[in-house]
């Protein structure tokens, strides 16, 4: 799967897509696959706010249990509630249905630390 390029990336395996003051947040294609099958999603809850880089979430998978980070710091509008009944769409849609939440941001300058997909496809090339 090729990495989008309407997107923006942390070194720990997380994107983020922009939709107005919102960032959309999900794991990367190699943070799945490297995961294995995901079973359970632990979801923030809504209205809690996190700094960047503080642990949101974490993600179980057949494998591991490991930590989601705050790519930006925000509060959460929205988690994707279908991903808890059916977890796997995380392996299955990592860009798409896949997404974990929506944060509202709480500054946008945050996104220019972000990775770029070239950037990112980079820095997983140099960990392979």
């Amino acid at each position: 799967m090729s990495t989008p390029t309407d997107l923006r990336f942390t070194a720990s395996h997380e994107w983020v897509r922009i939709d107005g003051n919102h960032a959309i947040v999900g794991i990367t294609d190699h943070a799945q696959s490297a995961l294995g099958d995901v079973v359970h999603v632990e979801m923030p809850d809504p209205d809690d706010s996190f700094e960047k880089g503080a642990e949101i979430a974490e993600i179980e998978s057949v494998k591991a249990v490991s930590s989601i980070y705050a790519p930006v710091s925000g509060t959460v509008v929205e988690v994707n509630e279908a991903i808890e009944d059916e977890p796997e769409t995380v392996n299955e849609s990592p860009y798409g249905d896949g997404w974990l939440f929506k944060l509202e941001l709480s500054s946008a300058d945050e996104l220019d630390e972000l990775l770029d997909a070239d950037a990112y496809d980079a820095l997983v090339a140099e960990a392979g």
